[in-house]
């Protein structure tokens, strides 16, 4: 009995010595105690200013104690990571390089350091937020990320960039006053979880990557809130896109996506869709925005269900060679604040189908002047005969079975959005 026993002793001994603290004090070299820890150790750093260019070649956690500030004085990396399964924690991490041809970063991590955390920490005055390459299974969570705000806009890196990963968390994050909050390339298999990214040119800015989650991220007073460009299998759900001034969701040559439950309020467009097919949209609110989709370039074989367009200046701008339908059967169409149509039965849906364009409205489009006699006789005139003579009619997008009532009862806090 007493064998095994005292072999288990040391095995909890051996343990514990392999999981050491050390902790760094102000005026202490941080470097040299990375260097000196063992894998698994806790590198402890109490508060102060620790100045360099910081590099973590094992597995450890690295954690601040009541906020210490590591700074690169504006050189190179602030902190670079170098080994699989590192953990950073509650540290101010600031004053990275300025050479966007090097990716100079807040954080670095480093090609084959997988499954690293970046979590509860504050990065500022960095020129990349975190640059994150080739590296799976990484975790970036609750952190609050801001660039180098006296910088011009293109001088700036982005917040968080993924290049070439799997599995990566992007979750929790406040991001802003960046080029891009979250530049994600060739990366998949991810989930971007409850960020607010606010003050750059895109919220997001997402290429060639596939099986991603989007999921109750809030993107705002950016230039572009959502872009999606060149992917696959992508699911976009209860996101909020207010205030940008361009598009709120851009989905660019986009295939099999799922963009359900967001809201889109307030931007110049709604959405802005481009060569997307065999995609579903649906039960999305699409409030308060001068163009409530931008349908454009080829998008078609797509399933638009269940969608509230409200008090948008134009529901819907679509130029095309033929009508695109919209919703089906009888209960799955979209709801249009100005359809004009009635409902004789009262089952809540229009007897009438929508059509959200018609003759002047093309013409608008692609002669923008005809906006200056819009008031005319002339031009009303023209808008009544095309709507009574189908010869004249433009191909529109025209839904059969428009509902009556919107399914988003809280719509109207959205407008002053």
């Amino acid at each position: 009995m007493l064998g095994p026993l005292l072999g288990a002793l040391l095995g909890l001994a051996g343990g514990s010595a392999q999981a050491a603290t050390l902790r760094v004090r102000a005026g202490e070299d941080l470097q040299a105690a990375l260097d000196a820890a063992a894998p698994g150790d806790v590198v402890e750093v109490e508060r102060a200013r620790h100045v360099g260019n910081f590099v973590v070649r094992k597995p450890l956690t690295l954690r601040g104690v009541s906020w210490p500030r590591l700074s690169g004085a504006n050189q190179g990396n602030t902190l670079q990571i170098e080994a699989s399964d590192v953990v950073v924690e509650g540290l101010l991490i600031s004053d990275s390089g300025v050479s966007l041809l090097a990716q100079n970063a807040g954080v670095q991590v480093r090609p084959g350091a997988h499954r690293a955390v970046i979590r509860g920490n504050q990065l500022s005055t960095n020129l990349f937020g975190l640059w994150i390459e080739k590296a799976d299974g990484v975790r970036v969570e609750r952190n609050v990320i801001t660039g180098k705000r006296h910088l011009l806009s293109p001088q700036r890196g982005n917040g968080v960039q993924l290049y070439n990963t799997r599995g990566a968390r992007i979750e929790g994050n406040r991001i802003g006053f960046v080029r891009d909050a979250l530049y994600i390339d060739v990366s998949h298999d991810a989930i971007f979880r409850g960020n607010e990214l606010h003050h750059s040119r895109y919220g997001t800015h997402y290429m060639n990557s596939y099986r991603n989650l989007w999921e109750g991220n809030d993107s705002h007073h950016n230039r572009g809130g959502l872009a999606l460009m060149e992917v696959r299998d992508n699911v976009v759900r209860n996101n909020r896109c207010w205030a940008n001034s361009d598009h709120g969701i851009m989905l660019r040559t986009v295939q099999d996506a799922t963009v359900e439950g967001n809201v889109v309020a307030g931007n110049a467009r709604g959405f802005f869709i481009y060569d997307v097919e065999y995609a579903t949209l649906r039960n999305n609110l699409v409030v308060g925005n001068p163009v409530g989709v931008h349908l454009a370039a080829l998008s078609t074989r797509n399933v638009v269900q269940g969608n509230d367009f409200i008090a948008n200046g134009e529901p819907v701008r679509y130029v095309g060679a033929r009508d695109e339908r919209w919703g089906g059967k009888p209960g799955e169409g979209n709801h249009f604040s100005n359809y004009l149509g009635w409902d004789r039965d009262g089952d809540g849906v229009g007897d009438q189908a929508y059509e959200a364009n018609d003759l002047v409205d093309r013409l608008s489009y692609r002669h923008p002047t005809v906006r200056l006699l819009m008031a005319s006789p002339a031009v009303q005139a023209l808008r009544v005969v095309s709507r009574q003579f189908p010869l004249l009619r433009a191909p529109s997008v025209v839904d059969p079975h428009p509902r009556m009532r919107p399914k988003h009862p809280q719509w109207r806090q959205w407008i002053e959005r």
